[in-house]
């Protein structure tokens, strides 16, 4: 689940969320905003049992993906688009 939050200025809050359990193990998102570098935006438990993580983004097309352990790929069906490189957000 992607939740999106537009704050003061130009920047959007952009929230990934993953159900606890699915998949089993750390779960980074990556994307063009971070350099695709794993574990630089880790998905931390919720109390709720989520996962997620929050970055600020300036307006404009972003790729990501989330990476899990074992090096299993997952894309968000809540993208704006999803294509064989992952999914796209548009801000």
């Amino acid at each position: 689940m992607i939740k999106r939050n537009k704050l003061f200025g130009t920047k959007t809050r952009v929230t990934f969320c993953l159900p606890k359990d699915a998949p089993v193990g750390t779960v980074s998102v990556v994307g063009c905003f971070n350099e695709w570098e794993p574990g630089r935006h880790e998905l931390v438990p919720r109390k709720d049992g989520t996962r997620t993580v929050t970055v600020k983004l300036e307006p404009g097309r972003y790729r990501f993906r989330y990476l899990a352990t074992g090096g299993v790929w997952l894309d968000d069906e809540e993208a704006d688009r999803i294509d064989h490189e992952g999914g796209e957000l548009v801000l």
